[in-house]
């Protein structure tokens, strides 16, 4: 993620788009265990009304135990002066050999140059190297900012003693600002001899900007008969919103895949979370997600279509699901995690579709900051959608409590029991619009005063 001006977990916010949702395999051996605790996934919210909510999302934060290695990946990191404000801003992800490699970017047409850097050497389906720096997008920079992103990951190439078309750089920070590649240069060397198995810790910290904590999720599956394990590293709170990944993050897996279908996948995965969430309905010049898979395993390799193939995309969703949660979650100025679930929807598109009106309505939005049911904003929101609907058969429930009916207010108490859900760190508004088989959900957070703040003196 990068910012123009100013630029923290276990259920995915997936639809239930086909395309989208990974079935479940028949058998056990397919389905992965769920994430492991702590850093894997958020602690529940509380059922009372807390009285900050804010600070109970920060709990949801806290991060716990870093997950162990996976065979066949080291990471690193040190503060090479990049950031304005000091601190670690400078990471490495390198695997002891060439590895099938997929990526998913922004599609927004304003890529940063690290972006077009990565998608040509992705191509070929091999890297090696991920390199990563903070505080500064090296974006709208022209031929210049080509020029430093090559010679950036290039030095680190040689600093690692392999090709630098085996190295994908990303940056995060300020656009506009052109990466300063003389100090990535200087500090190539110590970055590759610091990179240790165990180095995920610093990474995860390195990579943040208006990040409050580091954001990590692991998960493990059987494929072809083995225990494989996939974990994820991700950074983002602000200029979050779907259109790839909404977010720089790297998932690395142990399992024996090859890039096509570890591509397959990985966009699968990646439409069922990343592209179901937003913070502020900014999309981001510098959004990539990188997988590199290391065969470490031993495995047999999945095919399409079958359970390992079945397995590795329902673990990968889980991963995704887990950071793209975290992210919502660390909205910047956030104080609420809010589902939106749309169901009876013509088909899952068109569900989508609402959702997404609704989640980035910045009305909506600020009518959560404010503990507001203004159901009026929700409605009018799915009308804009482009999705036909009756609304005189729409009900809209806030957490457990039903506020509309056939398209008209319930009336009574329901405002405040509305609210009283409303003050809760996190719940779903639910949107039933008919008899449709269309469904799908969006995860969004509300939009409050702390995130103009922050936005307002970015660059200062």
């Amino acid at each position: 993620m990068s910012r123009a001006t100013k630029s923290a977990a276990s259920k995915s916010p997936a639809s239930k788009a086909p395309a989208s949702k990974p079935r479940a395999s028949k058998a056990a051996a397919s389905k992965p265990r769920a994430a492991k605790a702590a850093v894997s996934k958020p602690r529940a919210a509380k059922a009372a009304a807390p009285e900050n909510a804010r600070t109970v999302l920060a709990e949801l934060l806290e991060p716990g135990p870093v997950p162990a290695p996976v065979a066949g990946f080291r990471w690193a990191s040190l503060a090479a002066g990049i950031k304005k404000r000091g601190g670690l801003d400078l990471a490495l992800l390198v695997a002891d050999q060439p590895v099938p490699t997929a990526a998913v970017f922004t599609r927004s047409l304003v890529k940063a140059a690290p972006v077009l850097v990565a998608a040509e050497r992705v191509a070929s389906g091999l890297a090696q190297a991920v390199l990563v720096n903070a505080g500064c997008a090296n974006a709208a920079t022209g031929r210049p900012g080509l020029a430093a992103a090559r010679t950036s990951s290039g030095a680190v190439a040689t600093a690692l003693g392999i090709d630098a078309s085996l190295v994908l750089p990303m940056s995060t920070g300020v656009i506009g600002v052109l990466l300063p590649a003389e100090k990535i240069v200087a500090h190539a060397a110590p970055l590759a001899e610091a990179a240790t198995a165990d180095g995920l810790e610093g990474f995860s910290r390195a990579i943040m900007t208006t990040d409050r904590g580091p954001k990590r999720a692991e998960a493990e599956a059987r494929i072809g008969g083995k225990r494989v394990r996939v974990v994820g590293v991700a950074k983002g709170a602000g200029m979050i919103h779907p259109d790839m990944a909404t977010t720089l993050a790297c998932v690395v897996t142990d399992a024996r895949v090859s890039a096509p279908l570890l591509r397959r996948a990985l966009r699968t995965a990646t439409d069922a979370t990343f592209n179901a969430l937003t913070v502020d309905g900014d999309t981001s010049t510098n959004d990539t997600i990188v997988a590199m898979a290391s065969g470490a395993a031993g495995n047999a390799s999945p095919r399409a279509g079958d359970a390992g193939e079945r397995a590795l995309v329902a673990a990968l969703t889980q991963v995704l699901g887990a950071l793209g949660r975290l992210i919502v979650a660390d909205g910047e100025g956030a104080e609420h995690l809010v589902t939106v679930r749309v169901e009876g929807a013509p088909n899952d598109a068109g569900a989508k579709a609402i959702a997404r009106a609704i989640a980035t309505s910045s009305l909506v939005k600020t009518a959560l900051y404010g503990k507001d049911p203004n159901w009026g904003r929700v409605l009018a929101a799915a009308g804009r959608a482009g999705v036909a609907f009756d609304p005189t058969r729409a009900s809209l429930d806030v957490g457990e409590v039903r506020i509309v009916t056939r398209g008209l207010a319930v009336g009574g108490d329901t405002d405040a029991r509305a609210h009283a859900v409303m003050l809760r760190p996190e719940y779903t508004l639910t949107l039933r619009l008919g008899a449709g088989r269309g469904a799908a959900s969006y995860l969004t957070c509300d939009f409050g005063t702390e995130y103009v703040r922050i936005n307002a003196d970015y660059r200062s």
